[in-house]
Parts: structure tokens; sequence; C-alpha cells
């Protein structure tokens, strides 16, 4: 049966994560008819159980640190002060539970239907409910998402081993905590748990935290972890993990070294996989790569015309805001727009424990190799006013431009505020802006954002406050 009076859709959405639901109102607004389906909540996992809940978490967190390290400076003093982690959980569920009611709405002000179910392919334009009923649409967009990789021999239990997926939902802070995986997630859960209570240590096989980030910004992050008295080891492989009583004891190696790390709780935060098992893709003919990711051309069609994918499921960066981007392009694609492919060496990357840290274009290391030489300017949140008034000095901003014209090429921060410094740069790289204009552009003084200028000034030379 087909499901709906309203007949054929021109499009039908899987998935309604930031991706999906962004799709769904773009296509909306290009007159097509929409239905988006989804078998949990609309919002997907970063709203739900992922980018929205955690930065409520984050920000109780910094809050915490602000009044504990910073209040005396300040003037205010936190003798007796009590922290209720469970009130910081129902507090980002409800943050949770009222975007996920807003995307709700906005799917009825665009005259979109929910369809809730899960949803399979039938075929290259019709798209499973349940296995009880059929969608039809001239377009298919699967916008499924990822979901936490575990890898074997941890038994996620939700009490004493936990993904990010249970962690949302903890109100436990364990008196030991190990965190395996220094990504993104990794280390926003070991700072909100350190600043809760938690004697926190990092586990990461690679030789730098968040690996893949430029270098620099790496090792300031680990400095500012050890200040904060989370251990950080890095270079360090997980083996196995055993259950000892009412904790658990985390074999990891060294060097050839094995040794057992005794705690209460464990985070498993390794990385994440893509949703496209049991999607009917084989029987549709959409090709997936090695690990599980949809291959989709630079207009976000899949290996069937009329199935295209965004987002986590089809492959990296996987990040909220690229899912949404290559939710509007893949849409305007499909309604004959003429405009570019998503450019992803141009998609930020964010991470907001403090300080946070963010990130654009290339690393040096990539700029060095693409032009040889390459301009670098830095410039510490020491010599800046506003972050000394703040009492928030930690990291730095780096600029990298190549040497023929000064075209802006990356920007890798580190900081208090970083995430919000980053837009500047993002419009930078999308204007092929040099350091000339950057440095022509007034900044409001005192503001953070003066770094990005005074970094841009040493990266020509002409550093004027350091």
């Amino acid at each position: 049966m087909v499901l709906s009076s309203a007949g054929r859709f021109d499009l039908v959405v899987v998935g309604t994560g930031p991706g999906g639901y962004v799709a769904a109102i773009r296509a909306a607004q290009l007159g097509m008819r929409v239905a988006v389906i989804e078998e949990d909540r609309p919002g997907g996992v970063c709203l739900n159980w992922g980018c929205i809940p955690t930065k409520a978490l984050l920000s109780g967190a910094a809050l915490v640190e602000d009044l504990t390290r910073h209040g005396e400076t300040f003037g205010i003093t936190t003798a007796g002060l009590v922290l209720d982690y469970g009130k910081l959980i129902d507090h980002s569920r409800k943050t949770a539970d009222r975007l996920c009611k807003g995307v709700q709405g906005l799917f009825k002000k665009n005259q979109i239907e929910l369809i809730p179910g899960r949803g399979r392919l039938a075929g290259p334009t019709s798209v499973s409910v349940n296995e009880e009923a059929l969608v039809e649409g001239a377009q298919i967009l699967l916008a499924t998402g990822s979901t936490e990789w575990v890898p074997p021999g941890i038994d996620v239990d939700g009490e004493r081993v936990l993904t990010s997926r249970e962690a949302l939902e903890s109100k436990r802070v364990p008196a030991r905590l190990v965190v395996i995986g220094a990504g993104a997630v990794g280390i926003e859960f070991a700072y909100v748990y350190a600043m809760y209570g938690a004697q926190v240590t990092i586990v990461e096989m690679a030789d730098q935290m968040l690996p893949g980030a430029d270098p620099d910004v790496a090792q300031a992050l680990q400095r500012e972890f050890r200040r904060k008295n989370i251990e950080v080891r890095l270079g360090t492989r997980f083996e196995e993990l055993k259950h000892d009583g009412s904790g658990v004891n985390v074999t990891v190696s060294q060097d050839g070294t094995t040794e057992e790390l005794a705690c209460d709780q464990v985070l498993a935060a390794i990385g994440r996989r893509a949703l496209s098992d049991d999607l009917g893709l084989e029987k549709a003919g959409v090709q997936v790569d090695a690990k599980g990711f949809i291959r989709v051309d630079d207009t976000l069609r899949s290996s069937v015309a009329t199935v295209s994918a965004i987002g986590d499921v089809a492959g990296g960066p996987l990040l909220a805001h690229k899912a949404s981007e290559e939710g509007i392009a893949a849409v305007e694609f499909l309604a004959g727009i003429d405009r570019p492919a998503i450019d992803h060496a141009a998609i930020p990357a964010c991470i907001y424990c403090e300080p946070q840290v963010a990130w654009i274009g290339m690393t040096e290391a990539q700029a060095r190799e693409t032009y040889g030489d390459v301009k670098v300017g830095k410039f510490p949140f020491t010599a800046s006013g506003k972050a000394i008034a703040a009492a928030h000095t930690a990291g730095f901003v780096k600029i990298l431009a190549e040497p023929t014209y000064g075209q802006i090429v990356g920007a890798h921060l580190v900081g208090h505020g970083a995430t919000e410094l980053l837009p500047e740069i993002g419009l930078a790289l999308t204007l092929e802006a040099t350091t000339a204009e950057i440095i022509g552009t007034t900044h409001a003084h005192p503001t953070l954002s003066e770094a990005l200028l005074e970094a841009t000034l040493a990266a020509e030379g002409r550093a004027i406050n350091f």
C-alpha cells in the first residue's frame, strides 16, 4: 500500500537529523511535496543525543571551572559550593526536548509530512516503513547518520561501561573515569566529568590529542588538560577491560609494556560508524565503500540517480553543520539550481571543552606540502586585553596564508570562545580573502576577535601587540 492520501511525493527524506530536516525544509521552500521518515525523535542524534545536550553539559562544566578557578579573582567566594550533576543532566534533556518540538513545528510550518517508523529502500523511488507500508517519491534522500562504534571486547552496559549515548542520561559522576579516545567526544566528556569531580584518565592510541588536528593546537590543549589534573596518555593502546566487583580494570599497552588502570567507569569514545546497515541499499543498487559509507558524487547522488545521501552516512567529516550544508546542496542540485559543490576542505571543526578548539582549512603541514613556503602568524591570548580581563588567557590564534598573494588558507585556534571566532576565517576562505583584507578590516577593541587581526599581522611580519 502507499502511505498518505497526499499521493506520490517529490522528495522522501529518511532521517530527520541536522541534514535531513534542513534538506526537507529547503525542498519545501523550493515547492516540493516532501515527506520525512523518522524512527526515533525528530532532530536526530545531534539534537537529541549529541551536539545540543552535550553543549548544555559543557556550559555547566565551564561555569563550575569559572567559579572554582577564577571566582576569587572576581571577588566571588565559592566556599560551600554544591554540585548536582543530576540537575545538569535534567537541563540537557529539557534542552533537547525543547528543540525536538521546534523541529516538529518547522515541519508543520512548511507542510512537510512526518511519518514515524523505520525507513528502508524498497526500490529506486520507494521507501518501506516498518515493512508495512510504502512511501513513494520521485527522489529519495538518505540522511540516516551514524552511531557509536564499539570495538570487540567492550560490553556497554550503561552502568560501568558507557558510550556518549548512555553518558547523556547517566546522572552518576564516577570517582575514577577512563576515557578511551581523545577525539572530540572523548575530550568533551572528559572535561565535563573532571569539572564535576571525577578523576579522569584519557587513553589515546595516536601520538597527539585530536588526531588529525594541527599539532600546535593539540599540544596546547594537552597542556591545559594536565593543568586541570586530567591525565592524558598518548601512544597508548586499549587492550581489554574486565569487571572487578563494582569497578572496571582497563588493560592498556605502551611501547610493549602492559598496564592495568583501575576505575569506576569507562567511556568508550573511539569513533562512529555509518548507519547504512539494513537500509535496503544492496537491493536498490546503492553502492557503499569498505567502511559502509554511501558513495556519492559532487551533487550528493549515489550510484542510483534517484537516491541521494548526505551527512554522516555519506562519509566524513562527521559533523552536524556538514550534514546541513549537504542537505541544502543536495536538494538544490535536485531542483536544477546552478550552484557550486560543497568544499569539504573548508568545513570548520569545533570542540567545546575549555579551552575551546576550532580550525578550518589546511593545517600548517598541509599548507607547506601544497605551497612550499607559507606565511604563519600566531598570537597568544596572554597578550589579548579582553582575554586578560576575563581571566581566560590560555591558547592562541594561528593564521596560515599562501606566500604569493597572502590568501588565507587555514586557521587554528585554541582558547576561550574560539568556536565563535572561526566564522570570520570561514568567510575569508569563501571569498578567497588575503591577509591584506583581514588587516584592512577594523576589529573592535577590546574583543577576542582582535586576536585574528594580530595573528594575521604577525603572518606579514607586522605584529603590534606581541
